[in-house]
């Protein structure tokens, strides 16, 4: 059973944290108690929204701006969550983008922007949390994926080499750090209300998918916020390298 400061005393780090499916989980970890960085890079206006939010619920939050596919300010929004509240103790790595188009039209730039952000940025904040995690012998790591990282997606093959990608790191660092008690898992939603992709779906797309959805309808970032907020927990302290899909059916 959760208790409203389950997470009391923990510090989260949400990157992507000011949109969608980021800024669900950072209000959801807030209020479970925890206090929560809320990482963005050009969204100003709604990571503050978010943070205020947070704030304004009896919470603590604070937001960081970064780049997190960049090395220098990977380690940069790190450094300052410690600065402000001395450590960082589970780590939400949701930064992400796509840029979709078929593979025959899709440039380089298309393939390295969304491998950076979706991907990289991933393998670099995990590396800057990781020693105080190991250090304390305590830490949560939650990657989130995709469903079209496991089943693929036209167009998408940018997007689907990340999250895939992401489900392979994932795994490997599980096992890595294992017997330091900190647990790292995955979670892939598959089509989100407020996660990006459904917003870029026209009408008939949307009738479309949801014809393929057993549950018959979309999924909401609050919905997958608390699947995250549970792995995030000492309830979740036996679960590891895991994957879970939250798509309502969509590849069962």
């Amino acid at each position: 059973m959760f208790t409203q400061d389950i997470l009391s005393g923990q510090v989260a780090l949400v990157t992507g944290g000011s949109r969608g499916i980021g800024s669900a989980i950072a209000m959801t970890l807030a209020a479970m108690g925890a206090k929560v960085g809320v990482n963005y890079n050009a969204s100003r206006d709604e990571a503050e929204y978010v943070a205020r939010v947070i704030i304004e619920a009896g919470g603590d939050a604070v937001t960081v701006q970064g780049n997190v596919s960049l090395d220098t300010e990977a380690s940069d929004v790190v450094e300052k969550i410690n600065q402000h509240w001395g450590q960082v103790d589970i780590l939400v790595n949701n930064a992400g983008i796509t840029r979709d188009k078929l593979l025959m039209r899709m440039s380089l730039e298309d393939w390295e922007n969304v491998i950076d952000v979706d991907l990289k940025s991933a393998f670099l904040c995990t590396k800057y949390v990781m020693p105080q995690l190991i250090r304390r012998r305590n830490g949560r790591i939650i990657n989130i994926s995709s469903v079209v990282g496991i089943g693929g997606n036209p167009g998408q093959a940018n997007y689907a080499a990340a999250k895939a990608g992401l489900i392979g790191f994932t795994k490997a660092v599980a096992r890595e750090v294992a017997s330091r008690n900190v647990t790292v898992n995955a979670v892939a939603p598959g089509f989100i209300d407020n996660g990006g992709m459904v917003e870029q779906l026209s009408d008939d797309s949307k009738d479309t998918i949801l014809n393929r959805i057993p549950m018959g309808r979309f999924g909401s970032g609050e919905e997958v916020a608390e699947l995250v907020a549970f792995l995030s927990t000492p309830n979740a302290g036996y679960i590891t390298g895991q994957v879970f899909t939250i798509d309502g059916g969509l590849i069962a």
